[in-house]
């Protein structure tokens, strides 16, 4: 177990790179440098803990995975691949799933465990074994495990209804190699997806349209390894800029690009802070108590689920009151109990978070249930008297390589204990 200990200390000064997008781009990438034999080279990948369970997900089904300098990780598929994603590895991390396309364009055959991850509520797999079948595999579900097979993939169209981040990646991945067209309406439209389309590509594949609603992929005979240079993670970028909006003062991100949290952007402006773009990221400042608005989850380019739980925290310290709704994950709220222990004037009904903002929060034990929970939690904890105890850090630790670390070169008072 992992404990974060945060302490006020005013406002945030400095200047911070932000780290690459392990968690929600990286490990995807892993997971698709399966479908080409060869080495495939990842930069910009910090350490994890997510990208230790992708690692080890990857060793079981045959490939070798190494980490030959700080930030690298080579994926080596040269060899045969055994096709079946163990429950253990697969339970752990949503993101798991993501071999199941890979592993079926390659081997003709995928058995993956039904996935977990952070506990924020149902996420289905329907949309990516219709999307399997629609193409041409045969699906069946039992005993917690998805077992797919198929002599060869054909191009089809597939419309998604609801335009899911993994059904789309994991759609991509099958199509690269299948016979023919395949149409992905209704796409996820997340820069994560652009950059996956962009590593496909660069392996030889023909993914045209990533970024909007319809991505077309034309089937190839066979694609080779590649390298990929990570995108910048805009989930700890919009953190960073929360974390300002919270404790006040002024930063400087580096490596973000605007385009990637204009929502987040807006609605900070919106409050009373000051964002612009600078030629290598992004500025903020933030110089007096902010004001509430509200806010409401939705997919890219709107608010990003991922945000939420940060977004209640700093709407817990502004001026007024707000109603956060949360339109993708019933359970991303389980965090509400906890800021409420904190003195926060904040409560839960169904989909929304009502909040009425307090001036000062007051330190307090809490316990993350989440990534961006356990995040939220120690932004909480930088304008709160006395000491904040976040029990349940490792799971922060799943998606930001040293949160802790991070905010202390802004000048924040936290460390790990």
């Amino acid at each position: 177990m992992t404990r974060f200990r945060v302490r006020a200390s005013g406002p945030l000064e400095g200047r911070v790179e932000v780290a690459g997008a392990t968690k929600n781009s990286g490990v995807k990438q892993m997971a698709a440098a399966l479908l080409a034999p060869g080495v495939s080279t990842f930069r910009n990948m910090p350490s994890v803990l997510d990208l230790d369970v992708m690692s080890d997900l990857l060793r079981a089904v045959g490939a070798r995975v190494e980490r030959p300098g700080p930030d690298v990780v080579r994926v080596d598929a040269s060899g045969d691949l055994q096709p079946e994603a163990p429950y253990e590895l697969v339970t752990r991390m949503r993101a798991s799933f993501n071999v199941l396309g890979p592993l079926l364009g390659r081997c003709g055959e995928a058995r993956v465990a039904l996935p977990g991850g952070d506990n924020i509520g149902s996420r289905k797999v329907d949309m990516h074994l219709r999307g399997l079948e629609s193409m041409g595999a045969e699906v069946s579900v039992g005993h917690g495990f998805v077992h797919a097979r198929c002599d060869m993939l054909h191009g089809a169209r597939v419309l998604l209804e609801f335009p899911s981040v993994g059904a789309t990646e994991n759609l991509m991945c099958a199509a690269v190699l299948a016979k023919g067209t395949t149409v992905i309406e209704n796409a996820a439209r997340e820069p994560e997806v652009t950059d996956l389309a962009a590593f496909l590509d660069r392996m030889g594949g023909q993914v045209v349209g990533a970024g909007s609603s319809t991505i077309e992929i034309e089937g190839v005979e066979g694609l080779v390894p590649a390298e990929s240079e990570i995108m910048a993670d805009r989930i700890e970028a919009g953190t960073l800029l929360m974390a300002c909006g919270i404790a006040g003062g002024e930063i400087e991100l580096v490596g973000t690009r605007l385009e990637h949290l204009e929502i987040v952007v807006s609605k900070l402006c919106e409050m009373g802070m000051r964002v612009s773009q600078t030629s290598d990221g992004l500025w903020a400042r933030s110089t007096e108590r902010l004001h509430a608005i509200d806010v409401a989850t939705l997919p890219h380019p709107g608010f990003a689920t991922d945000f939420m739980p940060i977004a209640v925290a700093l709407m817990c310290v502004a001026h007024g009151g707000a109603i956060a709704t949360e339109n993708i994950y019933e359970g991303r709220f389980l965090f509400v109990d906890e800021l409420a222990r904190m003195g926060a004037d904040v409560r839960n009904e169904g989909r929304h978070a009502i909040v009425r903002g307090v001036e000062r929060l007051s330190g307090a034990p809490v316990t993350a249930s989440d990534v961006r929970a356990g995040a939220a939690l120690v932004l909480a904890g930088l304008v709160a008297d006395g000491e904040t105890i976040v029990h349940g850090g490792e799971h922060v630790d799943r998606g930001y390589p040293d949160l802790p670390a991070t905010l202390r070169s802004l000048g924040a008072d936290v460390e790990r204990t």
